[in-house]
């Protein structure tokens, strides 16, 4: 079986094979990789896929409508949980990611709705041959993540907008030669 070169740990073959790139339309797996990329930002997606479990624990089961409502004393909980990345600014970016995701739904219906009209419902499907052709952004990242930001999420610019859109499935940059393109 012939995989995207990145994926070359057990966590991440299986990530690969059953998730990345794969069309999601389920608001909570929606929200679990918003978080998760959030949180991302500046460090390697293997660092994260090892802690989400420990994430999933921390926050509720990655549930919104809990997170909105975390108090300090819960902020100081996460902060000092080393299961996580206990990084303040990210931190306190959940509760506001949560506010926008959930004000996303009301507006909407659902953030589905919302995230997947920027590529009209088809994931756009790109022909790259090695993974030094597939870009960190793209304009669309970039309109998606101004758009988002005015919307009130955090720590979402335009290459963690990018790593979400391919995440989710928005984007499929399996490699040209890869058995799950």
């Amino acid at each position: 079986m012939k995989r995207c070169t990145w994926a070359t740990t057990d966590l991440m073959k299986k990530y690969h094979d059953e998730e990345w790139g794969k069309p999601l339309h389920d608001d909570q797996a929606l929200f679990e990789l918003l978080i998760l990329e959030t949180m991302q930002a500046g460090l390697s997606w293997s660092i994260i896929l090892n802690k989400r479990e420990n994430y999933r624990k921390a926050l509720d089961g990655f549930d919104p409508y809990k997170i909105v409502l975390y108090d300090q004393k819960k902020i100081e909980e996460l902060l000092s949980n080393p299961g996580i990345i206990r990084n303040k600014l990210k931190i306190n970016s959940l509760l506001k990611n949560a506010e926008a995701f959930l004000k996303v739904k009301q507006d909407y219906g659902t953030f589905d709705a919302y995230i997947w009209s920027f590529v009209k419902g088809k994931p756009i499907v790109n022909h790259f041959n090695n993974t030094e052709q597939v870009p960190a952004k793209t304009e669309l990242s970039i309109t998606i993540s101004k758009e988002m930001k005015k919307r009130g999420f955090t720590f979402f610019g335009p290459v963690t907008c990018y790593a979400f859109m391919e995440a989710a499935g928005l984007i499929n940059d399996h490699l040209n030669d890869c058995s799950f393109k």
